[in-house]
């Protein structure tokens, strides 16, 4: 396919009255929408009229309010005959914004040179300052902290959810 005068000045008038590239490639016929592109791009045809804005905004669709929906447990597969099972509820470890809430015996207190992979890590203090230290209790298997450290390490999502809505 060549492009012909004739061809390339129906090009330049359909682009400017604002058709699409495959609009024009229909109706120039034997020409594909990235020809058309192409074509336009080598000509440097960018001014297009633009389509005439509607002079009100599109309404948007309300949203539901997310705070009265309740939150259910994601459950997959049919539930009939499903077990029923009740939640243990484990009474929340008590954080006091003090981070020394936990008194630490002086002998478990570790520097980071005394740390070991059965020695909780957790920081107490300002690593800036001299009385800075790490917890040094017995670890969990398997976890960098103490049974206590732990509890506070690693809350449950559904409970971090909760006490956030709760604020």
């Amino acid at each position: 396919m060549n492009w012909t005068d004739e061809r390339v000045e129906l090009l330049k008038k359909l682009w400017s009255e604002g058709l699409s590239a495959s609009q024009i490639a229909a109706e120039l016929g034997g020409v594909t929408r990235n020809a058309v592109i192409g074509k336009v791009h080598r000509l440097g045809l960018s001014g297009r009229a633009k389509a005439a804005a509607s002079p009100a905004p599109r309404p948007r669709k309300p949203r539901p309010a997310t705070s009265a929906q309740v939150m259910r447990p994601m459950v997959q597969g049919n539930t009939a005959l499903a077990p029923v099972v009740e939640a243990v509820v484990e009474p929340e470890p008590e954080v006091a914004s003090d981070p020394v809430a936990k008194v630490i015996p002086m002998g478990e207190r570790c520097t980071i040179l005394d740390l070991t992979e059965f020695t909780c890590r957790w920081p107490v203090g300002d690593p800036g300052k001299g009385d800075f230290h790490y917890c040094g209790s017995r670890s969990k298997t398997g976890l960098p902290y103490c049974a206590y450290h732990a509890r506070i390490a690693y809350q449950p999502v559904q409970d971090r959810n909760r006490r956030r809505l709760a604020r």
